[in-house]
Order: structure tokens, then sequence, then C-alpha cells
């Protein structure tokens, strides 16, 4: 995908595993019970990896690495439950190094990949799950303009085993039009 707002989005390979063992361990996001981030040796973050070109071999996700201008890795993020017949994708399975959060880096990464659902694979919806733990996904989920759906109850396990309640969001293909230039007018603005 093109570099847009100081991010690019790089298919996945395990190239990047350095990359992303330096990420998640900035912050120890791995230690989050609610993030995919692997850590914290090299060998998880390539098994990470190995299992994301697994389902993508599967048709089931599309990973991408996330880099700066600079070539530093900040993080991973993927499409997922990607469905052809609807077709409707998931957006998750992201993460960041701290030192990135709460920056220009996620609007500027969902910006893209909210561009290739709508307009390059030509989908109805683009669907976003997370923990009910993840206070800070929710939150960022909605300034995206997503809609909250509803509570998966005891959908998942996070990394520890609780039981995870799932928090579904969604952006319907004709509301991208406004989202995409609400987006386009904050990454402007800086």
């Amino acid at each position: 995908m093109r570099t847009d707002y100081g991010v690019r989005l790089e298919p996945l390979a395990q190239h990047h595993a350095e990359g992303l063992l330096a990420a998640s361990g900035d912050g120890a996001i791995w230690q989050l019970n609610y993030t995919t981030a692997p850590g914290p040796d090299l060998e998880s973050v390539r098994n990470y990896i190995a299992v994301a070109l697994a389902g993508q071999q599967r048709g089931e996700c599309r990973p991408f690495a996330v880099v700066d201008t600079a070539g530093r890795v900040l993080g991973s993020t993927r499409f997922y439950d990607i469905d052809a017949a609807t077709p409707t994708v998931a957006i998750g399975y992201t993460w960041y190094a701290a030192s990135v959060q709460r920056t220009h880096v996620n609007t500027a990464c969902k910006r893209l990949l909210l561009e290739e659902a709508f307009e390059g694979m030509a989908v109805t919806a683009v669907y976003f799950h997370t923990s009910h733990l993840n206070l800070r996904s929710q939150a960022a989920i909605e300034r995206l303009g997503a809609r909250r759906d509803g509570i998966l109850r005891q959908h998942k396990r996070h990394k520890d085993g609780s039981l995870r309640d799932t928090y579904t969001y969604s952006i319907l293909d004709r509301e991208w039009p406004a989202i995409r230039q609400r987006l386009d007018a904050r990454l402007s603005a800086g």
C-alpha cells in the first residue's frame, strides 16, 4: 500500500521480525493481556509472522507491518474475516509501539486500510472487534467514526485464559465518504 501521512503498510514478512520485536518491546506491549503483540523474544515474533502468513495463504487475512518513512517498524495490523461473497472485512490485530500510540499513526493506518477496503476491495462494510478491557482501542475506533453494533459476551479468551467480551463496531460503504473526508481533515491538520 502507498505511504501516507508518514506511515506505510508493507505486506508482513519474516524480514520484519526484528523490527516487530523492538516495537512490541517499546512499552512491553506484548505483556498486555488483550493485545496480539508478540514477544518477548525473536522466536515468538517469528511464530506470530508465520501464523499470520499461513492465514494469508488460506485467504483468511492480509497482514501488514506498519513502517514509518525512516523504515522503523512501528507495529502491525491486518484485514481478517474476509468475506468475498457479501463482501465484508474486519480490520484488527492492530498494535503499535508505546512511543507512537496516541499519535497520528493509528489514524493514518486506518485511513489507508479503509480506503483499500472500500475503494480497492469494494466491501459493503468494515468491522472492528476489541476486548471490553481495551478502552483505548474502543475510543480510537469510535474516533474513526465507527458505530458500536453490540457486545459479544464471553466471545473469546485473553492471553491469560480469562473470558473476553468483544465490542463490535462497523463502518458501512455509504458512511465512508464522510468518514474519509473527516479523517483527511484531521490528518492534514496534524
